[in-house]
This record gives C-alpha cells, sequence and structure tokens, in this order.
C-alpha cells in the first residue's frame, strides 16, 4: 500500500482524513499524492454573469492557493513522501483520473461542497467508480488506528471477497479480525461465499479471524447492525464491499451500503 491519493478540500473533514493518510503512510512507507480539485471556471464571454463568476473565480483562486500554502506546510514537517495535484474541475473526474495508479483513496464521510449531507455524493459515486480501495473517515476521527480490532462486514458477496483482498495490508496490522454476518429472515443464495470461506482465505495469509453471525437489532437494520457490533469491539476499521450499478450517469448504491455511509461512526474501507 505505496500509493495513496488524498481528497484537499477546505471542509470540516479535512483534518481527519489528514491524518489517516499520515498514519496509513507511516505505517506502509507510503507516498501520498494531495489532490486538490478546485471548480473555479464558471460561465463564458458574453454570460450576464460573466464578470461576477470571474470575480468568483479569483476568490476561490485565492482561497485555494492559501490552503494549499497551509497544508504544504504542515507537510514539510511530517516524516512522509508526498505531493500535490492541483487540477482545476470535479474532485470526482480528476479521483477518477488518478486512481487506477492509487492503492488507497482517501475521503471524507460528508459532502465536501454545499451542504454536509450524508451520505457524500463525493464518497458514493468514488465507491462504485474507481478499482481502487476506499477509506471514508468520518469527522470525529482523531486518527486511524490499526492496531486494534477490525471488523469485516460478510455477506458473500463477490463484492465482499474484492474488499477483504483489499484490506490484508490493514488487517495484517490488526490486534484481532472479526468476520461479522447478519442473519437474514429471507433464503441467501447457496452459491454465495461462507464465513467459512473467508476466514479460509484469511489464514492463508497467517490470519486467525472471530467469525460471529448477529441477529438483527430491534429497528431491522442491516448497516447498524454492522455498525453496533463493531463499536462493542472497539473496531477501528469495518471492512466491506459496495454495491452499486451504473444506471445512465447515475451511480446508485445498495441501501446497507447508502445506510453506513451515512454519517458513519467507525472508518469504513469500501471496495466495488
Amino acid at each position: 500500500m505505496r500509493s495513496i491519493l488524498l481528497h484537499i478540500h477546505e471542509d470540516d473533514g479535512m483534518e481527519a482524513r489528514f491524518q489517516a493518510a499520515l498514519d496509513l503512510a507511516r505505517r506502509f512507507d507510503s507516498h501520498i499524492t494531495c489532490l486538490q480539485a478546485v471548480p473555479y471556471e464558471f460561465g463564458v464571454p458574453g454570460d450576464l454573469y460573466f464578470s461576477m463568476a470571474m470575480e468568483m473565480a479569483a476568490t476561490f483562486r485565492e482561497t485555494a492557493d492559501q490552503f494549499q500554502e497551509k497544508l504544504e506546510s504542515r507537510l514539510a514537517t511530517e516524516d512522509v513522501r508526498w505531493d500535490w495535484v492541483r487540477r482545476k474541475g470535479d474532485a470526482i473526474d480528476e479521483i477518477n483520473h488518478l486512481a487506477p495508479l492509487s492503492e488507497i483513496v482517501v475521503l471524507g464521510a460528508s459532502n465536501p461542497v454545499g451542504e454536509p449531507a450524508h451520505p457524500s455524493r463525493l464518497a458514493t459515486e468514488t465507491v462504485v467508480t474507481v478499482r481502487a480501495p476506499v477509506l471514508v473517515v468520518p469527522s470525529s476521527a482523531k486518527m486511524f488506528s490499526m492496531q486494534v480490532p477490525a471488523v469485516v462486514a460478510w455477506n458473500g458477496s463477490a463484492e465482499s471477497g474484492h474488499a477483504l483482498q483489499a484490506a490484508l495490508p490493514i488487517l495484517r496490522e490488526a490486534s484481532e479480525v472479526h468476520i461479522h454476518s447478519v442473519r437474514e429472515t429471507k433464503a441467501r443464495d447457496s452459491r454465495r461465499l461462507t464465513t467459512s470461506d473467508a476466514a479460509k482465505f484469511l489464514a492463508r495469509h497467517d490470519i486467525e479471524p472471530l467469525i460471529t453471525e448477529l441477529a438483527l437489532n430491534d429497528e431491522g437494520s442491516i448497516a447498524a447492525t454492522l455498525i453496533d457490533a463493531a463499536q462493542i469491539r472497539r473496531a477501528g476499521v469495518i471492512v466491506m464491499g459496495a454495491y452499486g450499478r451504473s444506471r445512465f450517469r447515475e451511480r446508485v448504491l445498495g441501501g446497507v451500503t447508502r445506510e453506513m455511509l451515512s454519517d458513519p461512526a467507525i472508518p469504513l474501507l469500501l471496495s466495488h
């Protein structure tokens, strides 16, 4: 996990994801690529609001310059390798452009622009469009702890398997690895991989996990059941597959994934 792509934007979640990227970089001797996407080009000549847009663009550039200078001065004092990439345009497009040569993408859990609604459009779009695992860090996180228990949310899907493989470097650091599945009322596809299959895979990598089947909580929510169990374990991360499909240009997430991304209390490592 030597190449980390970190989304840069001056929002409430920046400090949390910045610290998470630093923790990853120090542990795995990684290089952090800081991506600052600044959508500061507006309008076209002749537009009624063109002059106003240009004034806004100048303000955005100045703000972006100041924030870049601030973070670069901090990075200069950290014992990590890094570079800074600044692009004009939408963050989703720029992340998609750089993610193919990144081994993990680090994002915040809430919208960086506009209302801090949950789930974040940036996170939900990125999760289903990039191949690299995505670490979604809640704003409340002070660090990304790896030498603590880790939870794998398992339902036997291909996405779960992809997430498990992507998380191996982090799972090797965990003090314990728990595989959690949620008992559902409807019958599950018999062709799906079992928790035992997941445990055997981890055992081949010298990780001996603990398997737990969870009953749905009183609200009947799979996401809330998984989060509650992870908090009881004092987990530092939840690893899970992200469900999604393209519908024209809209990215549609499965209900459990969307609920997990709606203001998570614990960092999520997601893979589609």
